[in-house]
């Protein structure tokens, strides 16, 4: 197989000062808000390990000249996954700092490497994010069985 891993997603936001914070407290390199307010770009970027986010504005997805983007996405389309090396402690600390609502979790899971348990919560657009653990030991509270459908 020539695909090798993810580069990069995209997604559209209606509030990007408030997604850099929420980001920046969850420890993902952000801009700062600062340097994200003096350049005016359309775009800012949210990275983490060898991956990262571009962050499209509404002067962006809004715009008909805009092709280069699902033609559907709007703030709050996105699901997104991450893997957590961390204890669940120092996420659970992490979200506080972020203003972030823990939805459910952790939760049995079966992520890409295999069995693991997830924490799911929202951004300030509305996606919604899951942290996911592969090693269950830095699980201190009960992981439920599976997520209620």
């Amino acid at each position: 197989m020539s695909v090798t891993g993810f580069d990069h997603i995209a997604m559209p936001t209606a509030k990007p000062e408030e997604l850099i914070a929420f980001y920046g407290a969850l420890g993902f390199e952000v801009p700062s808000l600062s340097a994200f307010q003096e350049k005016s770009l359309p775009v800012f970027e949210i990275r983490f390990g060898t991956q990262k986010i571009n962050v499209h504005l509404p002067a962006l997805w809004q715009s008909k000249k805009f092709t280069l983007r699902g033609p559907t996405a709007v703030p709050g389309c996105s699901d997104l996954c991450f893997v957590w090396e961390g204890t669940e402690e120092n996420l659970r600390k992490r979200l506080k700092a972020a203003n972030a609502e823990v939805l459910i979790g952790p939760v049995k899971m079966r992520g890409a490497q295999g069995p693991s348990a997830s924490i799911y919560t929202r951004d300030p657009d509305g996606n919604l994010v899951e942290f996911m653990f592969y090693d269950l030991s830095r699980i201190t509270s009960e992981i439920i069985d599976r997520l209620p459908l």
